[in-house]
């Protein structure tokens, strides 16, 4: 058995997390904490944009249309650049990935930092912008895969779990704290619109340019804290993933958790603008609106859904979590059969949340279940690439889900959602969840 030995202070010579009597439990959490510090970050400029879209909207910046367009591209972006940091960290090692990916997340902080000042920010400008905010959704890709290569099989649902469900938690917090930021005046100028029938100021700067002394602290921490662990593998070598069948099913499961999960995420705050006049907000939060609720209860689920995922095995929980979903759409498609006028408000605001909320907290739970199954279906190296390949696809969830509110009545979407739902609890129970399935995770 190889044990964990240190040459340098960056690579360890040897790592074999399944040696209970070497294993360094101590690096191990270490570096998930340090790596999910970043990725909080990382969620919080990934959807930074789905944050500002509605404020633009109210001040007459961009048209309602624009708006999801604009909350879609870092969906694109975030998809697309998975694919790219999937293979990055058998190649570069966690933490020159960690590294160079939270240099690059500041980019697009001060790109929208500075384009917020100007007295009519041009709309293909923040387009560009938006999509480089996709960084952030990238890094997934590269970090996960990354905390699986230093804990056991036995631990990875936990691991994974808290790493992604706090770095989700990146997505509630930047749609809960935006709206307080924008009230403070850091630099440049502001923008007065009304809101509710009141006139509102707001430097819409300030959100994006607090977010860059925290990136800063956290390229801090990871040229301190992190090594590498010596597992390498150039591109060739990991495409090996795309001959397994299971990486494709697997793939499927988690465009139906993740990707409803980011997608909707994403576009929330525009569809309650969207269907209604008048949106709640929490008043003890300075009027933040109720859109970040939806990101903060799928992001708890999959955090206390880990070490039951541990106990219970993976695939209970995904088949729970497929039917789950499907149910949860009913009350959706209930509420807006009223919405068939296009007019604001015809829709019943109780049920339509009810079901959203239900959604969020299924597609949490399945995010968590997804993740333990895959270290347990692929030996170690091929699971941080299924691992990083799912999350690229499912990433893509933000742009769908953009593309679709825009393009199709909103009962017609969720209809798909819940007949997709339903077909993956029937390939979750065939192949991961019956008695004498092959690929029980």
């Amino acid at each position: 058995m190889t044990s964990a030995v240190s040459t340098s202070p960056r690579m360890l010579a040897e790592w074999n997390p399944e040696d209970p009597d070497t294993w360094q439990s101590s690096l191990a959490w270490r570096t998930l904490w340090t790596t999910t510090f970043s990725l909080m970050l990382g969620f919080m400029v990934w959807f930074m944009v789905s944050a500002l879209a509605p404020m633009l909207t109210g001040a007459e910046i961009i048209t309602q249309s624009q708006a999801y367009w604009l909350a879609a591209m870092p969906g694109l972006a975030g998809g697309s650049l998975r694919l790219l940091w999937m293979f990055l960290p058998p190649i570069l090692g966690t933490r020159r990935m960690v590294i160079w990916s939270t240099v690059a997340l500041m980019f697009p902080m001060l790109g929208w930092a500075w384009i917020l000042t100007l007295p009519e920010p041009p709309f293909a400008g923040m387009m560009v912008l938006a999509f480089l905010t996709g960084i952030g959704g990238g890094v997934f890709s590269g970090y996960m895969p990354s905390t699986s290569y230093f804990f056991p099989k036995r631990k990875q649902g936990v691991a994974l779990a808290l790493q992604a469900g706090i770095g989700n938690f990146g997505v509630s917090v930047v749609q809960l704290v935006t709206p307080i930021l924008v009230t403070f005046a850091v630099f440049g100028g502001s923008v007065t619109y009304m809101r509710r029938e009141v006139e509102v100021t707001v430097w819409m700067q300030t959100a994006p340019a607090v977010i860059i002394p925290l990136l800063v602290i956290a390229l801090i921490l990871a040229a301190i804290v992190l090594k590498s662990v010596p597992i390498k593998a150039n591109f060739r070598q990991q495409i090996d993933i795309f001959g397994n069948k299971h990486t494709w099913f697997m793939t499927l499961l988690y465009i139906l958790t993740f990707g409803i999960f980011s997608g909707l995420a994403g576009q929330f705050g525009n569809v309650l603008k969207d269907l209604f006049d008048v949106v709640p907000t929490v008043a003890w939060l300075g009027g933040t609106t109720i859109a970040f609720l939806g990101a903060l209860i799928g992001s708890v689920s999959r955090v206390v859904w880990g070490p039951l995922c541990d106990r219970f095995g993976g695939g209970v929980w995904t088949l729970f979590a497929a039917f789950g979903i499907a149910a949860s759409t009913i009350p959706v498609i209930l509420a807006l059969r009223d919405d068939v006028s296009g007019e604001k408000d015809l829709v019943n605001m109780g049920l339509f949340l009810l079901g959203m909320f239900f959604i969020f907290f299924f597609s949490g739970i399945g995010n968590a279940s997804t993740f333990k199954q895959m270290p347990m279906i692929f030996p170690a190296r091929q699971a941080g690439g299924v691992i990083g390949w799912t999350a690229a696809i499912a990433a893509f969830g933000p742009f769908l889900f953009g593309v679709a509110f825009e393009q199709f009545s909103k009962s017609s979407v969720f209809t798909f959602v819940m007949v997709y739902a339903l077909g993956c609890a029937a390939l979750t129970w065939y192949c991961y969840a019956r008695p004498k399935a092959e690929a029980k995770g």
